[in-house]
């Protein structure tokens, strides 16, 4: 936690986990979001479509804190936190993946997830790291213990002493989902996060996420262009068009409305 930052005081009641009331955004004389509700429970994987220039990316920038809204607020398990930063956010619960790769490719698989485990810290600073305390190595020996689970169940165990800067997209998107992970999220963002993978990874992404959210009651947003996935995968749908929300509801719905036709699915 940041200097100066007061400590969070969520309840973890209510009815979203995440929630955007009224976001708007404007890049000069170009609104990019209008007024935007959108709110994502515990448990659930809602998707977000909508043409390109909709304003998916940027609606994701405003919910992990790497840009304030002009108007409206970030709620947080019902509290404001608009004007937290992207590491508070982090460090409460809210992790994200980004459409362009974002790996430590210099690191292998493995250390790239213990990598967002380390903000917690070892116990006992400098004096435990030089008599290596029973304290550290426990942790340490956590940490790794976690980090071989998770590369596991996302189908990626045996990559472990690879380096990452040269895994094929898929692996790699793969490897960050597993970091997102790696301290488990109450919220998951999810941006394109099936781009370049095979049809058997994208099995392995779809079975990776139904677990978080069914078993550990993380609350999953993604935004995918591959509708067939996103009809498949999520409970719930966001349509997005030109800024403003166009549609909501089950697949099913969101497949029948003209509206969603016109704009994004065609005939």
């Amino acid at each position: 936690m940041s200097a100066g930052e007061a400590p969070y005081e969520g309840t973890h009641e209510g009815t979203y986990v995440l929630e955007a009331r009224g976001v708007s955004v404007r890049f000069g004389g170009v609104k990019a979001l209008t007024g935007v509700d959108l709110g994502i429970r515990a448990g659930e994987v809602c998707g977000l479509i909508g043409p390109n220039g909709a304003g998916k990316t940027t609606l994701f920038d405003v919910l992990s804190g790497i840009r304030r809204p002009d108007q409206g607020r970030m709620l947080l398990d019902g509290v404001d936190v608009t004007r937290r930063s992207p590491v508070w956010r982090a460090r409460h619960g809210m992790r994200r993946t980004f459409q362009r790769q974002q790996l430590f490719g210099q690191l292998s698989v493995a250390d790239n997830v213990l990598v967002a485990q380390e903000w917690r810290g070892g116990g006992g600073g400098l004096a435990a790291d030089l008599v290596a305390s029973p304290t550290r190595r426990r942790r340490e020996r956590e940490r790794r213990e976690r980090a071989a689970r998770v590369l596991a169940d996302c189908g990626i165990g045996a990559l472990g002493d690879a380096y990452a800067g040269g895994l094929p997209v898929g692996r790699a998107r793969m490897v960050e989902l597993a970091r997102a992970v790696a301290d488990p999220p109450r919220v998951l963002l999810l941006d394109e996060p099936a781009s370049g993978m095979s049809a058997p990874e994208r099995e392995q992404l779809a079975a990776v996420v139904r677990r978080l959210a069914e078993e550990e009651g993380c609350a999953v947003l993604l935004v995918e262009h591959n509708v067939a996935f996103v009809m498949d995968l999520c409970t719930r749908v966001v349509v997005l068009d030109l800024g403003t929300v166009l549609a909501e509801g089950t697949a099913a719905e969101v497949r029948a409305n003209a509206l969603v036709r016109e704009a994004y699915l065609g005939a």
